[in-house]
């Protein structure tokens, strides 16, 4: 094994949307086939490499692990395990990592969210939308939340969003400067792209902050970029993945302030669907049908 390889028993793994981009080739990584999803795992530590430190077999972890989750076993690399609360169970475990750190590196180390801004999240009842919304509260921030439909909206207003917005049955840019009182949104965070990226610029505060999380609606928007302009806004682009390869200690701080959170009951990961191993390829296409709000999770027995 790696000398900072970490071999762990899989108890659980999360289900994210780009395991369905990886799988259909339109991801930024793109694994050689074939080969197993699964980006986030929980589970016990069975081995660890000579080089590792803190780390020993038989601890509670949780780890970003890219691929290979979906299985009875995986080997992590050592900065991208850390170690669980005795108190979270695992499928928390594996619900929070991928959705949870991405938001929190978001709103708090790209866009400096602070206590009573307007938060504004689109896609609020999927994976990294719902863990906006309940991160944005925690940090103090007033929440609209955004979706397509009013019973997966609901789950948003009970994890701490003020406004639900369903943006099929009304314009979210005038129900947002009206909710606002006419500056608009100081902070939004889309993971969804195309024509609601470029209407999020028509409903954002002078010097807010367009968080860019990815394209879940499968089209890159077009940005008027007088509108930027006109709004001394910032566009700013949301790439965990590459942040955690970059500065792995600031990560484990953000870990430590998720856990934190959990402790205090801030945050909890929604989990609609939590299926067995063997129905791993169920998951998959309840995420490509977009059955799933907050999380998917598979548990491995």
């Amino acid at each position: 094994m790696h000398p900072q390889g970490v071999r762990i028993r899989v108890r659980a793994a999360g289900l994210n949307f780009p395991d369905v981009l990886m799988i259909k080739g339109e991801y930024q990584f793109k694994p050689a086939f074939p080969f197993s999803p699964g980006g986030e795992v929980a589970g016990e530590v069975l081995e660890v490499g000579d080089a590792v430190d803190g780390i020993a077999p038989g601890d509670r972890v949780l780890s970003v692990v890219g691929v290979g989750g979906f299985a009875e076993e995986v080997v992590a690399n050592a900065p991208a395990v850390m170690k669980l609360p005795d108190s979270m169970d695992w499928v928390s475990g594996a619900a929070l990592g991928m959705t949870y750190a991405t938001s929190i590196y978001a709103l708090a180390g790209r866009a400096g969210l602070e206590a009573g801004e307007w938060l504004l999240v689109h896609g609020a009842s999927g994976g990294v939308g719902l863990s906006a919304v309940e991160i944005g509260r925690a940090m103090g921030a007033r929440v609209i939340a955004t979706g397509g439909d009013d019973q997966k909206l609901k789950i948003a207003g009970e994890r701490g969003a003020e406004h639900l917005v369903n943006y099929r049955t009304e314009s979210f840019k005038d129900r947002v400067k009206e909710i606002t009182g006419g500056p608009g949104a100081d902070v939004i965070y889309d993971p969804v792209g195309g024509d609601v990226m470029t209407q999020s610029l028509r409903c954002i505060n002078w010097g807010g902050r367009l968080l860019v999380i990815g394209f879940a609606s499968g089209t890159l928007p077009d940005l008027p970029a007088n509108l930027i302009l006109l709004k001394s806004c910032q566009v700013v682009g949301v790439f965990w993945g590459a942040y955690a390869m970059r500065w792995p200690e600031q990560v484990r701080a953000d870990f430590d302030q998720l856990f934190s959170w959990w402790d205090e009951g801030k945050i909890a990961p929604h989990v609609s669907h939590e299926l067995p191993l063997e129905r791993t390829a169920d998951a998959l296409h309840a995420m490509i049908n977009r059955e799933v709000v907050g999380k998917a999770v598979i548990t491995v027995e």
